[in-house]
């Protein structure tokens, strides 16, 4: 099947009315006149349920983390990027990311697909477990962790506060590259465009954090199965060894992107760069061959860092992608 390739323009309008329908009506925004006010809730639902054929899934928020646009989008032009912004209603000087973990049960077993940042990243993340609490499990339930690359907020929920197990019965899977890089010797981060304590404090995050589960850490090669209707794909470029995820049951699938793309304003709709990649030509040419393959086969995605709850289709534009947000399932 062909990829369509799309004028931007031309669905804008559509893009828009996708991502109007995630409003869900009963929060008010759109209330009749003559509505009686709900009761104030403590606060917003951080689980979103839906199924991938035979698969339960459901997205699981840790919460946010953020920091100035310019690192996410490294070589925007200055003027282009605060356009951008603006039109797309977001702060100019800080653009927030969120934390879309993926819980699946597949094979009789409860896999999570990356664990957040718990605090490693700033105070708004760690909110994994409250949102696992509000489905009914706790960090005991989770049978399998699965990691596509181990920058703190993909791991940082790994450790407790007293340096425990966060997940005392996991097995996690962790590819083989990335903890050759980063956790067997002392990783160079000078590629990343942040202030040079940032990186000693991110070098120590991801060593911390993965300090508990060390010595019975399972590592993969990315393109393997880790559990029936969970594939991993090469996606090198961010990290030495960054995979992303195909779940997969019947004819169903769910593409998940891990970082190949912060927030779809910058790294979708405009095909500027992220910072913190390591190699950025081969980050591009994975970022392309995933996108172009989503868009070919118009599979659904989930981005982890992008609006909650991340799912949404990519469309090929005449100059790069564009992001058009799933309907909300109640």
């Amino acid at each position: 099947m062909k990829a369509f390739t799309l004028n931007r323009r031309a669905i804008l309008l559509s893009a828009v009315a996708g991502a109007s329908s995630m409003f869900i009506p009963s929060l008010g925004f759109f209330g009749s006149a003559n509505a009686q006010p709900l009761p104030s809730p403590s606060g917003n639902a951080g689980y979103y349920r839906f199924r991938i054929g035979e698969i339960g899934a459901t997205v699981l928020s840790d919460g946010n983390i953020g920091g100035p646009p310019r690192v996410y989008a490294s070589d925007a032009p200055e003027v282009e990027l605060q356009e951008a912004l603006r039109q797309a209603f977001l702060p100019t000087d800080r653009m927030t990311l969120n934390l879309n973990t993926l819980l699946i049960e597949t094979g009789g077993r409860r896999v999570l697909i990356e664990t957040g940042a718990g605090k490693t990243m700033g105070p708004d993340g760690g909110r994994i477990f409250e949102n696992l609490a509000a489905i009914g499990l706790g960090p005991d339930d989770i049978d399998t962790i699965v990691i596509s690359h181990t920058h703190p907020d993909h791991v940082g929920n790994l450790r407790t506060a007293d340096g425990d197990k966060a997940f005392p019965r996991a097995n996690v899977f962790v590819p083989r590259k990335d903890w050759d890089f980063f956790v067997r010797t002392d990783p160079d981060l000078s590629y990343m465009p942040v202030p040079q304590d940032f990186r000693a404090r991110f070098a120590a995050a991801i060593k911390s954090s993965l300090e508990p589960v060390e010595r019975d850490v399972e590592l993969y090669e990315a393109g393997d199965e880790i559990v029936p209707g969970l594939t991993t794909i090469t996606a090198s470029g961010h990290t030495p060894g960054m995979a992303t995820f195909l779940v997969h049951s019947g004819n169903e699938q769910l593409l998940l992107t891990a970082d190949l793309a912060y927030h779809p304003v910058v790294n979708v709709d405009r095909p500027w760069l992220p910072g913190p990649d390591r190699d950025k030509e081969m980050a591009l040419a994975s970022r392309r061959r995933i996108f172009d393959r989503a868009a070919t086969d118009r599979i659904p995605v989930l981005g982890f860092h992008f609006p909650f709850p991340g799912l949404g289709h990519m469309l090929k534009t005449d100059q790069a992608y564009a992001w058009v947000p799933a309907n909300w399932q109640f």
